[in-house]
């Protein structure tokens, strides 16, 4: 017996599938296992000059990161005027390092510029996702340390 699918039952199907799917989605996100991070200290407040980027490995020891004073306000900025922030130094193209450059991050392989203040965002070149960020705390002795990463650095599944 062949049964012909008609209008009304491909729209049933299809939300079912959808329910499905919605329901599947976020229980999945919801058990996920969370992300640990450790804290490791980058940086005193008074070591850290405008303009001049500090290099430092997080999570690990093959992460690449840079921490940098713009001078000026950023989105998950810390210290006194919010204008401390740091993120992975691997573009998130092709791997390629990244040098902190006249207030941008900048890919010398292909040229992909992005934006510290504004959570590393790019917005020239072949990279089609943000750098991603190193939140930070600063604690009461001045001590910078880098807490976790928002985003997937370039090359890992996962980053810890």
């Amino acid at each position: 017996m062949t049964r012909t699918l008609t209008r009304r039952r491909f729209v049933q199907l299809t939300a079912a599938a959808s329910a499905l799917f919605a329901v599947g989605g976020k229980a999945q996100f919801w058990y996920a296992p969370s992300l640990t991070y450790p804290a490791v200290k980058v940086a005193n407040v008074a070591q850290v000059r405008t303009g001049q980027p500090i290099t430092f490995n997080y999570p690990d020891a093959s992460a690449p990161a840079i921490l940098v004073k713009l001078g000026r306000p950023a989105l998950g900025g810390v210290g006194k005027d919010r204008d401390i922030v740091a993120f992975s130094a691997l573009c998130t193209h092709m791997g390629c390092p990244v040098q902190y450059e006249k207030g941008r991050f900048i890919c010398r392989c292909h040229y992909s510029m992005f934006d510290p203040a504004k959570a590393g965002q790019t917005y020239q070149g072949l990279a089609s996702s943000w750098l991603p960020q190193i939140p930070l705390r600063v604690d009461g002795k001045g001590d910078i340390y880098a807490v976790a990463v928002q985003g997937l650095i370039w090359g890992r599944v996962k980053n810890v």
